[in-house]
């Protein structure tokens, strides 16, 4: 990665990050807290590095988003395994959608594995332009400034702190998933709970009057 920053400086990041938008396998977040670090040591500069990056990336999720829009699903079913997007990861996503709705995209791009595929989703499933835009844009430019800064900020610890944060990300996200499983479960089973307390509390002063 060094290397390639030494070479073609900024161009890295936004034909990288372009690439990664496209499902083309590139260690985004990798490159973008490395060139933070570079800023410190003045080999780079914050808001040149946060411009190529954003803008590779919004660039390469609308490109998607307009191949899944115009082509469709039997275009992804038939050429999506050349982006690792196959039948089995197509149809996952596309139920991921149908659990949380559009709001998927805001956070898609802090979970590896579903922000490569976002936009050729959003797209099959006509997600309308303008809402793709605003949640995409949004979420992308939060993604950038927070790799970009944990660069700059952390220095040369960034790889190790790059995995403690994909690792506690992940348990964040499972207990987060369980907290709603939990709530969606009391707001159905409501009325039966409410029932069960009743009855318990009637079961109580019962008991107490006996005894008095």
């Amino acid at each position: 990665m060094n290397n390639l920053f030494n070479q073609y400086g900024y161009l890295v990041l936004f034909v990288g990050l372009f690439s990664e938008s496209l499902a083309i396998p590139f260690p985004g977040e990798l490159a973008m807290a490395i060139s933070g670090h570079m800023s410190s040591l003045g080999n780079f500069h914050i808001p040149l590095i946060i411009f190529y990056s954003y803008v590779g990336a919004i660039v390469g999720t609308t490109v998607t988003y307009y191949i899944g829009f115009k082509l469709g699903i039997p275009f992804l079913e038939r050429y999506g395994k050349y982006v690792f997007l196959n039948q089995t990861r197509l149809a996952k996503v596309t139920s991921w959608f149908g659990k949380y709705g559009n709001k998927l995209i805001l956070i898609s791009y802090f979970v590896p594995g579903l922000r490569h595929f976002t936009g050729y989703v959003s797209g099959v499933l006509k997600v309308r332009l303008r809402t793709f835009i605003i949640l995409d844009f949004i979420g992308g430019l939060v993604w950038v400034l927070a790799y970009v800064m944990i660069g700059k900020i952390f220095g040369p610890n960034i790889e190790q702190l790059l995995h403690v944060a994909a690792k506690y990300f992940t348990a964040s996200m499972l207990i987060l998933a369980a907290v709603v499983v939990l709530v969606v479960l009391f707001k159905k089973n409501k009325k039966r709970i409410s029932g069960w307390i009743q009855a318990k509390s009637r079961s109580k002063q019962n008991s107490d009057k006996e005894q008095d």
